[in-house]
């Protein structure tokens, strides 16, 4: 089989030219489709180098949405339409675990980089957090076993009337909202998680957001970033932190260097760090359709953009314009 943009195509010359061998009418006729990631790794060659297949992996059974690498390289957790995320040992291209649970879209998923947690997000309008409790051994090492720890789906809110309970509201954005990404993210240190797609109501006002998790509570948000004028898509931290600049009085954490991350919504992105509340850089009307992704160099040099018009977005920083690199204890 050749598997090429989510369907399985025939790639003998017989089989492609008609279905053999009918005896009856045929009455229906569908094609299949599977959600599939093709890993490549790259190789050297007499020429240079060139970048070969590894492994294709197909469990999915519709299309994948989003996915990430475990810390050490060893695993992949991808999230699909199939309402799954599916942790795959990356060597050997098989399905470690299968993490159900969702009704409806997964449409983000993220590695802790501590390694004992996964996170994902749906547009059922739920966060779940999933929390490694290993079951046994398998070779001397411990077998790899996620369960669902949290499920994170509204937030109380107090009532203007001091003399009625407190409201619950949704955290985030049901399946109305047009986009097919909400990618969440971890600090490099894993102290805290941002999610996207977050949905506040304030009376009749309606107010984007995304959530910021702290590790030592991962069952309800601790800090609600600014509103923004569209609603947020992408999260993605820089995998470099920073050396303070000065008071952390107006900051939205007590840390003892900078993270810094950026927020994508439909038409712009935000730039945080977390010795300030309001963002340190905005770009608006960079593409003329929606922002689909955010990644940034290793280096912290760029921070590029990806977009449903067919293009990307490269922003460069002069040297040390984020800041003093500050290396993480261990």
């Amino acid at each position: 089989w050749l598997y090429k943009l989510g369907y399985k195509v025939l790639q003998n010359q017989d089989q492609a030219g008609k279905l053999l061998n009918s005896v009856q009418p045929i009455t229906k006729l569908t094609w299949h489709v599977c959600g599939g990631i093709i890993l490549w790794t790259l190789h050297s060659t007499d020429d240079g180098e060139a970048w070969k297949i590894h492994k294709s992996l197909l469990f999915h059974r519709k299309d994948v949405l989003d996915l990430q690498w475990s810390s050490d390289g060893s695993y992949l957790v991808s999230a699909s339409v199939d309402n799954s995320c599916i942790i795959w040992d990356a060597n050997k291209g098989v399905v470690q675990q299968m993490l159900e649970g969702h009704l409806h879209y997964v449409q983000g998923v993220a590695w802790d980089p501590l390694g004992q947690y996964i996170a994902s997000l749906s547009s059922d309008r739920t966060c779940k957090i999933y929390a490694n409790k290993p079951q046994g051994k398998s070779k001397n090492t411990e077998k790899m076993n996620f369960v669902c720890q949290h499920t994170l789906v509204k937030a109380e809110l107090q009532n203007h009337d001091e003399s009625k309970p407190p409201v619950k509201t949704h955290l985030f954005h049901d399946e109305t909202l047009p986009s097919f990404f909400r990618r969440l993210a971890w600090s490099p240190d894993g102290s805290f998680l941002v999610l996207p797609a977050g949905l506040c109501k304030y009376s009749s006002e309606v107010i984007n957001t995304a959530y910021i998790l702290s590790r030592r509570d991962l069952s309800r948000p601790a800090i609600q970033l600014p509103g923004a004028s569209k609603a947020i898509v992408a999260v993605r931290f820089c995998p470099i932190v920073f050396t303070l600049r000065g008071s952390q009085s107006e900051g939205l954490f007590k840390l003892p260097y900078r993270a810094v991350f950026a927020v994508a919504t439909f038409n712009s992105l935000y730039v945080y760090d977390t010795e300030s509340a309001a963002p340190i850089l905005i770009h608006a009307g960079l593409h003329y359709a929606a922002i689909t992704d955010i990644a940034w160099s290793p280096d912290a040099k760029y921070l590029s953009l990806s977009s449903r018009d067919g293009y990307c977005t490269i922003i460069e920083f002069e040297n040390e314009e984020l800041g003093q690199p500050h290396a993480l204890s261990g």
